[in-house]
């Protein structure tokens, strides 16, 4: 019998009986984990990548007879690049695809940090740290926004927290790696070393990720871009939260950037293969961010910034001591308060944006490693003419503009819940007999 015509177009790709329509991603299931492992990767190689020299600033300094201003332009060349190539990179891969985006990213960045450690003096490692640092740009506001996308709503916090746990562990893994490599073999040897490992996270990423299954091409258009980028900037809740997400990174800059010369420095004296150990307390950042979901559930967004900013400025106080074991709290308290600060913060991010989402990653993306340019080289300067305390009172200046906005969109939240209220009784009473909140009686 010929087959009965019921009339209905057939649109190629659509799902049919025997091909149901894909579902998101959510926990328990095979791509999810598969999704979680690749992205873990990639988060691990682009943390430990972009922030390869900064446990090795002390011996950089050495090395090349520069003070910790200069060599900390090591560490803000790649951020600031990071910042300024995440926003076209990100429209590309509104038309390219987020997983091409990402595996170009990927392949250029571990092919850039190979090299990096033949750099023949300071002038051209800033140079190659800013080509890697442009590289790294296309992974993370394109991971976020292929999360947004495969990822069901309710997952969506815990996979970016799983994500962002893998920056703290490369961040973690990386400078210990490089620290003791370092401590043994010189600082060459320690670059070389992160550049390897990045190399072996990269194809764990290039195998495990599954394909996009919701990402549709845009074309790429400039001036839709830039009305999309405008929208967003005008977004009040947008722009509250790069705002957080750039100053949690000032803090984090400031510290991590600086803390390698207290150590190596009287009364502490540690090596350098010591120093790059102290950064195991990236471990709290892992645990911190991946239960920022949690937390969030618990407490409320909001909720959850306080906490992580009072933990934050906890931290600083505690490191002012001359005491290596309160140092060490100290750092385990600021790395908790900012990853979970941070997971928080581009989360909501990706679920505020209802369009442009790879563009709104990209302006937090940008916000947040701006903050971490700026915080590393003031952090550096700081302490080059003032000591420890000076990095720390920057430090709790970022804190405290956290605080600020975080209370802000507390008030604004609570007017404009007061405000619906007021527009709800005025129309379930058209008599005007409840008056909204704060109007003028007549008015």
């Amino acid at each position: 019998m010929p087959p009965v015509h019921t009339g209905a177009p057939v649109i190629p790709g659509a799902s049919t009986p025997s091909s149901p329509a894909p579902q998101p991603h959510s926990p328990g299931r095979p791509g999810y984990r598969r999704m979680s492992l690749a992205l873990f990767a990639a988060g691990l190689a682009t943390f430990a990548l972009l922030y390869s020299t900064q446990a090795l600033l002390p011996a950089i300094s050495a090395g090349f007879g520069v003070t910790a201003g200069q060599a900390s332009w090591t560490v803000s060349a790649a951020t600031g690049a990071l910042a300024l190539f995440v926003l076209p990179l990100s429209a590309l891969s509104e038309r390219f695809g987020r997983t091409r985006m990402m595996t170009w990213s990927m392949v250029i960045a571990v092919g850039v940090g190979l090299l990096v450690p033949l750099a023949p003096n300071l002038q051209w490692l800033i140079v190659l740290r800013a080509v890697q640092g442009a590289a790294i740009a296309g992974i993370p506001a394109s991971a976020m926004a292929y999360l947004a996308e495969e990822v069901k709503p309710k997952a969506l916090v815990a996979a970016i927290g799983l994500f962002v746990a893998g920056n703290s562990i490369g961040g973690m893994s990386g400078r210990i790696v490089t620290g003791w490599a370092a401590q043994l073999w010189g600082w060459r040897a320690g670059l070389l070393t992160v550049g390897l490992m990045a190399l072996v996270c990269a194809v764990a990423f290039l195998v495990l990720l599954p394909r996009a299954r919701f990402f549709r091409p845009a074309s790429l258009n400039p001036r839709a871009v830039g009305r999309t980028v405008a929208g967003h900037l005008r977004d009040p809740l947008l722009l509250r939260l790069y705002g957080i997400g750039a100053l949690f990174m000032t803090v984090f800059g400031a510290v991590y950037t600086v803390i390698g010369y207290r150590l190596v420095d009287e009364p502490f004296s540690l090596g350098q293969g010591v120093v790059g150990s102290v950064f195991l307390v990236y471990l709290v950042g892992t645990v911190s961010s991946a239960a920022a979901g949690r937390l969030v559930a618990r407490a409320g967004r909001r909720g959850a910034l306080y906490l992580a900013v009072t933990t934050t400025a906890l931290g600083l106080l505690l490191s002012l001591s001359d005491s290596l074991a309160a140092i060490l709290a100290g750092l385990v308290l600021i790395t908790a308060g900012f990853f979970a600060g941070h997971a928080v913060a581009s989360a909501a991010v990706s679920r505020t944006a209802k369009t442009g989402r790879a563009q709104a990653s990209a302006l937090y993306q940008s916000a947040y490693y701006l903050g971490s340019s700026a915080g590393g080289t003031l952090g550096a300067l700081a302490y080059h003419s003032s000591g420890w305390a000076a990095t720390v009172g920057i430090a709790l200046l970022a804190v405290v503009g956290v605080a600020g906005i975080t209370l802000y969109g507390s008030h604004a939240a609570r007017t404009a819940r007061l405000v619906g209220s007021g527009a709800r009784l005025r129309l379930s009473d058209p008599s005007g007999s409840f008056r909204g909140i704060g109007e003028r009686p007549g008015g």
